[in-house]
């Protein structure tokens, strides 16, 4: 699902403006990995898996692959339909310089939203 946001991101421009003040890196954890996101004015640059330890971001959130295949679905069940219910029920974790995510906090559920199921998709 990661290989979908950067295309869906990029592509929507509402939320792209939504983003203009947002340069960063971030990660996010998938299982046992991680990837590093950049992010520049609102617009992905890339998405690629995390080759070493030294490879950081402001922010990381993590999740079992499970938990993020539930957020992803097209009606995620409950505790798994907004990352603040999987932070509050355990089921994810953020850490970090969380300001900027705070700051910004519609701009990144969006984008971590964009690869769930739209209902003409399987």
């Amino acid at each position: 699902m990661i290989d979908k946001i950067m295309d869906r991101v990029n592509g929507d421009a509402a939320l792209v403006r939504r983003g203009r003040y947002v340069t960063l890196d971030f990660l996010v954890g998938v299982g046992d990995q991680d990837y590093i996101f950049r992010i520049d004015r609102g617009r992905i640059d890339f998405i690629l898996p995390r080759d070493k330890a030294m490879n950081s971001g402001h922010f990381t959130i993590r999740a079992g692959a499970d938990v993020w295949a539930e957020f992803w679905h097209h009606t995620p069940r409950r505790d798994y339909h907004d990352l603040f219910s999987m932070f509050a029920a355990g089921r994810a974790q953020i850490d970090g310089d969380v300001t900027p995510f705070m700051q910004n906090i519609r701009y990144f559920k969006d984008v971590l939203t964009t690869p769930r199921a739209t209902s003409g998709e399987a």
